[in-house]
């Protein structure tokens, strides 16, 4: 069965909370990027998990693989992941 993405974004990612994480997301990505920071190809990680929380020792790069790697649950554990 194909994913349906309309129904995706109406039921999650249209949320007013998903749609601040997602600024969040973008505007800490912008701040490493202002400091030659290499991003390219690559996730920004919040070492804490909070999306929100941009200050600057809380935010790192990471790769793909390594950042999407594990569910995102208050239980759940972290991998290492490099600063």
């Amino acid at each position: 069965m194909a994913r349906n993405y309309k129904k995706e974004y109406k039921n999650y990612h249209s949320k007013t909370e998903q749609v601040k994480n997602r600024q969040s997301r973008n505007k800490a990505r912008r701040i490493l990027k202002s400091k030659g920071v290499n991003v390219k190809g690559k996730d920004v990680a919040h070492k804490n998990g909070n999306p929100k929380d941009n200050k600057k020792k809380n935010l790192g790069v990471a790769k793909r693989s390594s950042n999407r790697s594990y569910a995102r649950t208050k239980t759940a554990k972290k991998v290492n992941r490099r600063s």
